[in-house]
This record gives C-alpha cells, sequence and structure tokens, in this order.
C-alpha cells in the first residue's frame, strides 16, 4: 500500500492538539481553588492557543504540501502504526480531551498529566515526522517538537516549584 501523509496534515493534527491541551488546563483551572494556580493553568492554555496560531500559520506558509511523494508501504504497517500512536498519546490525535476532572486532583497530579501528555505529542510527532518524504516538511515538524518539549520544559519547572 502506498500512503502519502504530508506535513500539512501533521499541522492540521498539530492546530487539534494544541485545542485539545488548552481545554484541559482551562478545565484544571476551573477545578483548581488555588488562584496562582489557575493562573498558572490558564497562562498554560494561553500558551496552547498561541501555539495553535503558529501551527496554523506555518501550515499555511508550506510550501511542500502537494509534494507527490509516496511511501512504500506493502504490509500496511504505517497505518497501524499511526492508528496506535493516536490510540496511545492522551489527549493526543484525539477530537477531544478524553481527560474529564472529578474536581478532587491536586495541581501537582493535574500536572504530572500534562507532562506525559506533552511527552506523549513529542513521541506522536517524532512517529509522524518519519512519513514525511520532504526535508522541509521534517523541518517543521521539527519546529513543532521543539515547542512541546517547551511545554514539558515549564511543566516540570512549576512541579519542582510544587516541591514534587
Amino acid at each position: 500500500m502506498t500512503v502519502n501523509f504530508t506535513a500539512f496534515e501533521i499541522f492540521e493534527i498539530a492546530e487539534q492538539i494544541e485545542r485539545n491541551g488548552a481545554k484541559f488546563y482551562r478545565d484544571a483551572a476551573t477545578i483548581s481553588a488555588d488562584k496562582s494556580i489557575q493562573r498558572f493553568f490558564l497562562q498554560l492554555a494561553a500558551m496552547e492557543d498561541n501555539h495553535e496560531k503558529i501551527f496554523a500559520q506555518m501550515r499555511q506558509n508550506l510550501q511542500d504540501e502537494t509534494d507527490d511523494t509516496k511511501v512504500f508501504d506493502p504490509n500496511n504497517e504505517m497505518v497501524y502504526y499511526l492508528k496506535a500512536m493516536a490510540k496511545s498519546a492522551g489527549w493526543e490525535g484525539k477530537a477531544a480531551s478524553r481527560v474529564e476532572f472529578t474536581g478532587s486532583e491536586t495541581p501537582v497530579q493535574i500536572i504530572k498529566t500534562a507532562i506525559q501528555a506533552e511527552k506523549a505529542s513529542i513521541d506522536y510527532y517524532l512517529g509522524l515526522k518519519e512519513f514525511v518524504s520532504s526535508q522541509t516538511g521534517k523541518n517543521k515538524v521539527d519546529g513543532i517538537i521543539k515547542e512541546e518539549m517547551g511545554h514539558v520544559v515549564t511543566l516540570q519547572k512549576h512541579l519542582e516549584q510544587l516541591g514534587s
């Protein structure tokens, strides 16, 4: 089976992932009693909103979206890989966040969940990058990965400030 998976499509997925992340952080802010934690989660939501805009702009700027290069996949393994990545990636790759808060979560628990989701998004993009044929497209996906790594750093720093 021949599959054509472009950076353009990866950016569309990235935009949805960022919308899902923003919803997660806004929901987390809603259940947090501490005003400083609420502000932190709202700042993270704003970062996700900004990244969605960045990814939308990157997608609009793509020159390689009509790349006709195909990936040879005679055993249909790529489709299975992409499905597995999407299913295992927390809220990543989903139409909506699967995380629903009960209201009893601590900020530390929420941040740890967020770190895992951000790491999963990095894994997701690393996997998807392998299926983009052009170097320009790969470079664009690398930009997404760097943005997500920045999220992990921000979350980890805050987690350590909370003493965990």
